[in-house]
């Protein structure tokens, strides 16, 4: 199930093109440089994806879905200002609180995950970039009755938002090891919808399950953030040149 990072830059590779530089007649010297350069923009846009936690990460574009056209066209607006302006930390606020959001479903889906035993493989499941497929799906069907359940009957998403098909890659992989039933009997118990309509009562102690939604850790986004921004930008800058 866990895909190396050769694994994962070949497949990123496949949406950019095959590099220039393997086909090219010229110098050794200069074949490399171009060959670095080429997989340091894979690096960048793997950053990139790892931040932004695309909710149709099948679309290249980022066009077809409403919060991820919203946020694609916040950063485009940020690439064109000064680092550092007013504008620029206006836009960057806005930014973060749409990654936040983000974050936030990825860590409830990551503390499921623990729970079931995947610790050691949660990275590799709720990892999903660009080279996500429909076509690559075992069980659609199946994945599809999932997240529905997921959004009807638990409170892992955004009430605010539509349901991000990227969970739908997360969930056929759980029903290739037959652990779809359990995700979402776990995640009935831990984020049940009630979780959502405030805090337990004083009459009422508050549960396990409300200890474990009430003490989920932030996601801190850090040095990592700001590399994966700077990684943007610089992408941005030349689609846009």
């Amino acid at each position: 199930m866990a895909v190396s990072g050769r694994a994962s830059q070949c497949c990123l590779g496949a949406r950019l093109g095959p590099c220039p530089a393997l086909s090219r007649p010229g110098p050794l010297s200069s074949r490399c440089s171009e060959m670095l350069r080429y997989f340091d923009q894979l690096g960048k846009r793997k950053r990139a994806q790892a931040t932004n936690l695309w909710n149709e990460p099948a679309d290249d574009t980022h066009m077809e879905r409403d919060d991820d056209r919203e946020l694609y066209n916040l950063l485009q607006k940020r690439a064109r200002l000064r680092r550092g302006s007013e504008g620029y930390r206006r836009l960057s606020f806005d930014i973060s609180a749409h990654r936040q959001i983000r974050r936030e479903v990825k860590d409830r889906w990551r503390q499921i995950l623990e729970v079931l035993g995947f610790s050691a493989e949660a990275d590799s499941l709720l990892d999903i970039t660009s080279t996500a497929s429909y076509s690559s799906l075992r069980q659609p069907l199946q994945a599809r009755q999932l997240l529905t359940a997921l959004a009807e009957q638990t409170s892992l998403f955004d009430r605010h938002c539509s349901l991000p098909e990227r969970y739908l890659f997360v969930l056929d992989r759980l029903l290739i090891l037959d652990a779809g039933d359990d995700f979402l009997s776990a995640a009935r118990r831990y984020y049940p919808l009630e979780a959502e309509e405030g805090p337990p009562s004083e009459e009422e102690p508050p549960s396990p399950e409300a200890v474990l939604v009430t003490l989920s850790p932030a996601p801190q986004g850090g040095e990592e953030e700001t590399a994966a921004v700077l990684d943007e930008e610089s992408l941005l800058v030349k689609l846009i040149e």
